[in-house]
């Protein structure tokens, strides 16, 4: 790009406006999203899927888990596609509204007791649309941050959205253990858990408060006007994003994909599988499960900048490798330490396990973002991202569950997450790296930034 707006960094000021936005934001949809999980785990087996035996109800429950993760591919193409043509904020707004609307809606929701079989259809209708909403916020929230922050820090900057995940588990576990502590079991299952669904609602007003006060990025801003210049000398339709996504980037689309599976699947198996696991299997309390996912998510909110800030020295490819390998060579002895029983076993075993999770989910956001070119790139990073999900994290805790209720044994699980974490390996192995890209330089070169289709009018 020949924009100079483009090439500039942010004011300190104005980024760490971008950032805290970008944070805050994923930090609420992610609280939401993760506080399902638990609630699968916990309760909506009881309370959803009653006339099931308890391990069949928590899988039911986690089946309508699952379901979020399905439309989350569905979010990455219709966000992506506007985020790419109308730009990052206001589909931003839009998935912070529709996500925290379902959980709102969840936490007023019927049981089976109350109305049958309709409540576990409505709770399923609202996971989907937390799903559709979560597969547009991740690329926007990554990108806002990528395409405004200084390029020397860009692993750095774009890492703190990523920290709005183990923050928002970080709040969905923490307003759960309270509620357990707090309250007798009978009244945490009859109303307590409602608690913190309602609590989205405020959460989101803050969400949207904030993430209003931001300008559009700058790069997508220079990418905009140059692509209005080629209309105008050129009054041909530009591709839609995904579809020149598809054919100028299927290879980056595969890599992303392919480097989601370890860090997907270790990470639902960990934070989500584990208090299944643990209380069922290991007959561990479920205060002290939820204690040790409190404690080791704190841990995980701390060093995810630390792990994006060396991969600014060192490349996104050979940290991302850190914590591929690390998962593969951790998981056996996580489950040996969460087979012991104990608090302080149980929490070095999730600790671990999420330091070298962060290790991939850090750079993965400038990793991503420096694949694509900026006029596809809201498109490109959601679909590589949201895509694997289906195939990763959906059924992650699903597959774990199913494979302890055949066999009873923790073996087949830590097969399945090594097998994830060999797929990621290879697909590192097929990566270049990308740190030292501009994300302006490539654009006016890119494939998709003269191809044009046959039609007469502009596709929108």
């Amino acid at each position: 790009m020949s924009s100079p707006t483009a090439a500039q960094p942010q004011a300190p000021a104005a980024l760490k406006k971008v950032v805290a936005a970008s944070l805050i934001g994923t930090t609420i949809e992610w609280y939401d999203f993760f506080l399902y999980g638990s609630a699968a785990a916990l309760v909506f087996n009881k309370l959803f899927f009653p006339d099931s035996d308890p391990l069949v109800g928590t899988l039911l429950a986690f089946l309508t888990y699952a379901v979020g993760f399905a439309a989350r591919p569905l979010g990455a193409l219709v966000f992506g596609h506007f985020g790419d043509r109308l730009g990052r904020k206001k589909l931003l707004v839009l998935s912070l509204l529709l996500m925290g609307g379902a959980t709102f809606l969840i936490g007023l929701l019927p049981t089976h007791a109350t109305i049958g079989s309709a409540a576990p259809v409505l709770l399923t209708v609202l996971r989907l649309v937390q799903g559709f909403a979560l597969g547009g916020e991740w690329g926007g929230a990554v990108l806002l941050v990528s395409e405004h922050g200084d390029a020397r820090r860009r692993g750095f900057l774009s890492s703190w959205p990523q920290t709005g995940a183990p923050a928002g588990q970080l709040l969905a576990t923490g307003v759960l253990a309270a509620l357990t502590a707090l309250l007798p079991e009978t009244a945490f299952v009859s109303w307590g858990w409602r608690v913190p669904f309602l609590l989205s609602g405020v959460l989101v007003l803050i969400g949207l408060w904030i993430r209003l006060s931001v300008d559009e990025s700058p790069v997508f801003k220079a990418a905009l006007a140059a692509a209005e210049r080629r209309r105008a000398e050129h009054p041909t339709a530009e591709q839609p994003p995904a579809l020149a996504v598809l054919r100028h980037h299927w290879k980056d689309v595969l890599i992303a994909m392919g480097t989601r599976m370890a860090e997907n699947i270790s990470y639902y198996v960990i934070t989500a599988f584990i208090l299944v696991y643990a209380t069922e299997h290991a007959g561990t309390g479920k205060q002290t499960a939820l204690n040790a996912v409190l404690v080791a998510s704190a841990a995980h909110f701390v060093t995810i900048p630390m792990w994006g800030a060396l991969s600014d020295r060192l490349g996104r490819r050979p940290v991302y490798l850190i914590g591929a390998l690390g998962v593969g060579a951790w998981i056996h002895p996580f489950f040996l330490l969460v087979d012991r029983g104990t608090f302080p076993a149980l929490l070095t075993a999730v600790t671990v396990g999420l330091l070298f999770h962060g290790a991939m989910y850090a750079p993965q956001a400038a990793f991503f973002s420096e694949m694509f070119s900026t006029r596809v790139r809201y498109s490109g990073a959601s679909i590589g991202a949201q895509f694997s999900s289906v195939a990763a994290g959906a059924p992650a805790p699903l597959i774990a569950t199913a494979l302890l209720a055949a066999y009873d044994d923790a073996l087949p699980i830590v097969l399945y997450v090594l097998a994830a974490s060999v797929l990621t390996v290879l697909a590192l192995a097929c990566a270049q790296e990308t740190r030292a890209r501009d994300l302006t330089s490539a654009d006016d070169d890119a494939p998709e930034a003269t191809a044009v289709a046959e039609q007469p009018a502009r596709v929108v």
